[in-house]
């Protein structure tokens, strides 16, 4: 069978239409929508230390966990939720036992004693001069850029009671004071990770 130079321009027309048309791979629903719906990353941070040396590894975890697409959140309590007092407050509460207690440990960010060698204030001073020496973040600068990152801070409500402090007297970044059934909640979620410093 012969075929005319016109038969033959429209075969290798419609060959080179076939060859590049794009072929369509059929996927299943379940997959698509898995791939639609990744499972969020969490970091729960338990922190109950207001000391430099504990500080310094939870608002660099916090930081670290936020910038690798983790939702941070940051439970407060006890000790460790008297650095995220407004710098401003010199004593806080409401009796003479609450205010002789901000007294004797000074609430504040950049207020904020050593575990070990703190020396009357010598070792928070020496440890300020070798971060600026070799260009680590200050604990203030930490909890700016933490902010910055959207990294939560929950305030423990019992603490908050039992120090005597008051919403206005926490920083601006503070979320809403939560309690110890709350937390659990949202450690035991899946894809949550939680680490207690």
């Amino acid at each position: 069978m012969t075929t005319t130079v016109a038969e033959r321009d429209l075969l290798g027309l419609l060959e080179s239409a076939v060859n590049e048309a794009p072929v369509e791979t059929i996927v299943p629903a379940e997959a698509t929508q898995s791939e639609v719906e990744a499972p969020v990353r969490q970091l729960v941070i338990i922190n109950w230390s207001g000391e430099f040396d504990r500080i310094m590894p939870t608002l660099i975890m916090a930081n670290a966990a936020a910038a690798m697409g983790y939702k941070t959140k940051v439970f407060t309590t006890f000790w460790g939720l008297l650095p995220f007092v407004n710098d401003q407050k010199r004593i806080v509460g409401e009796n003479w036992m609450q205010k002789m207690l901000a007294f004797m440990q000074r609430p504040g960010i950049s207020h904020l004693k050593m575990s070990k060698m703190n020396f009357l204030g010598m070792g928070p001073w020496m440890i300020g001069q070798l971060s600026k020496k070799y260009q680590i973040a200050s604990p203030k600068e930490l909890l700016e850029a933490a902010e910055a990152l959207g990294v939560e801070f929950m305030p423990c409500q019992m603490t908050m009671d039992m120090f005597g402090l008051k919403r206005e007297d926490m920083i601006d970044g503070m979320g809403e004071p939560v309690g110890a059934a709350t937390v659990l909640e949202l450690m035991t979620q899946p894809n949550t990770a939680s680490l207690f410093i």
